[in-house]
């Protein structure tokens, strides 16, 4: 992979946000932290500057400090919209649209529209000025945030209806308006923020000290990964290389064995300890399109389980598992790595190497913990030969076969014809350890075929050397005197010749006792 090549996706949304205005939102934790006030300030900064401001709507709520500062703005007068008996005012899109400023100042990001309007959020409506140009900014409260709905609700016991996508905070720049819990309590008490009846109602309920720790907390965090993402984006598009470590980012590798809801669960607690975020990988090779049905909805499993704990999901096309889990941590720039490991035989990973030892020799700078996982029976025997695999290894094995018949030719006239033979046994050696038997078979018969048809001087020179042994043999046992079959012992030297004497004394019509005895 070459880290340096800027990533296409940044490339991509820099080139969406071309032409597109500029969003800022003012988050908070809670009303009355003073976002209406800082949005203001800022617009009168730039209206200073002479930058065109307008104001579409502008929610005071009463206090005095905050119209005070509405006095420079040019403020549109808002819609009115008939609903039943009623007419409601709301604000007016067309006419932001026709006055088309440099700036629009825009409160309460998440508020709902009346019915009637040309869209039924807020945040719509400011996704319009943007795609026509025109810079926002705009409030929001974290309790709006989609994500967190469940968070807020889990301990204020209070469910917000009015929500905003994450998808839109991602691409706006966010500034926390931070004030601690106890000031915020004491705004409350004076009037500040609700009128005393509704402010002691609220300090009993949403506005306790514990609730605005918390959500100013999750202002903070979200704040944080909003920045994090943005900065992950601008090195991307550079080509950076590197973790960019400004925060921590954990990714686990899921796969289609047992005991991936452990390493979920794993990678959840350790995104919680670290307060990162964190992404669920699935690599998908051409074994993934032969696992069985179990495989497949165990996969699927688990994934359901990510996102049911926060997880962003990412699935990689990739040759291998290793490759697509490499390439996937270094874009994400990840610090933390969670990947799960079976018990496997010493031959299993003699073989196949295993993927947490290539894992660690590949990253650099990445914390990788590695989680045991169960292995059942099924499991514990090595995969099946797929089709897909078969048909590559075949391939591949007579590749080999055909290099090593080119090999062998330029060889012959330097080493001779007696080695030939030994060197087809490269290939299917090779074959066999990188993709098991079935492939081996294929290439030994392609060895056997291409050392015959392409080498016959060498396959000529072996039948011969073996046909001159066997008629050295023949003459051997023939000097003998014994018609022995090829594969029996000879006799002894000493027997053959006795033997031999006894058949000369015989022949002179001589005993053999007293013919020993004359000689």
């Amino acid at each position: 992979m070459n880290e340096t090549r800027p990533s296409p996706d940044a490339l991509l949304k820099a080139a969406q946000r071309e032409g597109r205005g500029r969003l800022k939102i003012f988050l908070g934790a809670a009303p009355g932290v003073g976002k209406t006030f800082e949005m203001l300030r800022e617009g009168a900064e730039l209206l200073r500057t002479g930058t065109d401001v307008v104001a579409g709507v502008i929610e005071t709520h009463g206090r005095t400090e905050t119209e005070r500062l509405t006095a420079p703005f040019e403020v549109l007068p808002r819609a009115k919209i008939v609903h039943g008996a009623h007419t409601l005012e709301e604000f007016d899109l067309d006419a932001m649209l026709k006055r088309h400023p440099q700036v629009a100042l825009i409160d309460e990001f998440a508020h709902t529209n009346a019915p009637g309007s040309r869209h039924p959020k807020r945040w719509q409506d400011i996704e319009e000025l943007r795609a026509a140009g025109i810079d926002v900014l705009t409030t929001l409260n974290i309790q709006h945030v989609e994500s967190l709905n469940d968070v807020v609700a889990g301990f204020t016991r209070v469910r917000v209806r009015e929500t905003v996508p994450d998808a839109v905070l991602d691409d706006a720049e966010i500034e926390v308006v931070d004030l601690p819990p106890d000031e915020l309590i004491d705004r409350l008490k004076d009037g500040k923020v609700y009128i005393p009846a509704e402010a002691t109602r609220a300090l009993g309920h949403f506005f306790s000290k514990s609730n605005l720790s918390a959500l100013r907390e999750l202002a903070l965090r979200r704040a944080a990964q909003t920045v994090d993402r943005h900065l992950l984006d601008h090195v991307a598009s550079l080509g950076e290389s590197g973790t960019w470590a400004g925060g921590e980012r954990v990714v686990v590798a899921v796969g289609d064995q047992p005991g991936s809801e452990t390493l979920i669960r794993s990678a959840k607690r350790l995104a919680d300890a670290l307060r990162a975020s964190w992404t669920a990988v699935v690599v998908e090779t051409p074994r993934t399109a032969t696992l069985s049905a179990e495989a497949r909805a165990r996969m699927a499993h688990a994934l359901d389980l990510a996102t049911g704990l926060g997880a962003t999901i990412a699935t990689i096309p990739a040759r291998s598992v290793l490759e697509g889990l490499v390439a996937q941590i270094r874009e994400a720039r990840a610090t933390a790595v969670v990947i799960g490991k079976s018990r496997r035989s010493w031959w299993f990973e003699l073989r196949h190497g295993s993927i947490v030892d290539r894992l660690v020799r590949a990253l650099d700078g990445v914390a990788i913990h590695v989680v045991p996982v169960a292995q059942p029976s099924e499991t514990l025997r090595e995969a099946p030969t797929t089709r897909p695999i078969l048909a590559r290894g075949s391939l591949i094995g007579l590749a080999l076969v055909g290099a090593n018949t080119a090999l062998a030719t330029l060889l012959q006239p330097l080493v001779g014809a007696n080695a030939m033979d030994l060197l087809y046994l490269l290939p299917v050696i090779a074959t066999a350890t990188l993709y098991g038997l079935r492939p081996s078979l294929i290439a030994s018969i392609g060895a056997a075929l291409a050392y015959n048809f392409f080498l016959p001087a060498a396959a000529l020179h072996a039948d011969d050397h073996r046909s001159a042994e066997c008629r050295h043999a023949d003459r051997v046992r023939h000097r003998r005197g014994r018609r022995e079959p090829i594969g029996r012992a000879s006799p002894p030297r000493s027997q053959s010749r006795r033997a031999h004497r006894h058949r000369k004394c015989r022949a002179r019509g001589v005993r053999p006792a007293s013919c020993r005895r004359r000689r």
